[in-house]
């Protein structure tokens, strides 16, 4: 089952505070969790997917793909969200887990289909993000084989849990994938790449690329 976690959009990316206000940032993050669902959608024959919220808009578009939803009324963060999550999975004796965030809009299908194609029958599949520190997606088999804690520097010890358990581990660099919205750099980065997804043209409808190039806040 692929599971993604979605916290309370309405105070979403504090991170980005510097050059967006929160209604900006809750857009943004409504954007982004549209463009990963599409992704998911799009992927042909694709596994079983949940959202792991309770944030009203997250429902409403779980509902709009004919996702799942398991309620995360607690909202403890993404690591106890999937901590909740991956203990329902098992419970149900679902084979296996994969968890993508919600800020990651340059994903592809065909990057969800490689991981699956490089999944061991027991064992991990790991996918770092763009700057090395942290994981952008996890693969598990069995569903709870060893557990994610989330974070900024979360990738090298989510591999070294991995390795612990004996298992086959395959780390994967994909682009799409590895590119997470955090800080106002990555903005700049969205709307570099080609591409025009939901995420990208409301960046540039707000002209924020190039305020952010005109500043020089950003450098790429």
């Amino acid at each position: 089952m692929i599971l993604i976690p979605v916290k309370n959009l309405a105070n979403a990316k504090q991170r980005l505070a510097a050059v967006l206000d929160q209604d900006s940032r809750t857009e943004l993050a409504q954007a982004m969790l549209h463009d990963v669902a599409d992704a998911v959608a799009s992927w042909s024959r694709h596994p079983a997917c949940a959202f792991v919220t309770s944030d009203e808009f997250a429902i409403e578009v779980a509902h709009q793909y004919d996702f799942e939803i398991i309620p995360d009324p607690a909202n403890p963060g993404e690591t106890g969200a999937i901590e909740m999550a991956t203990r329902i999975c098992r419970e149900r004796g679902v084979d296996f887990t994969l968890v993508i965030p919600a800020d990651i809009p340059l994903i592809q299908a065909d990057e969800l289909h490689e991981i699956m194609s490089h999944a061991p029958e027991q064992g991990s599949v790991l996918v770092p993000a763009a700057d090395g520190r942290g994981t952008n997606a996890a693969f598990r088999r069995p569903a709870d084989l060893f557990p994610l804690t989330f974070g900024n520097d979360s990738f090298k010890p989510h591999f070294a849990a991995a390795q612990a358990t004996g298992n086959t581990c395959v780390v994967l660099q994909l682009p799409g994938i590895g590119l997470d919205i955090d800080h106002p750099a990555d903005l700049q980065r969205l709307t570099a790449k080609p591409g025009a997804t939901r995420s990208q043209k409301l960046i540039r409808n707000w002209g924020l690329d190039r305020q952010l190039r005109a500043t020089g806040t950003v450098r790429l």
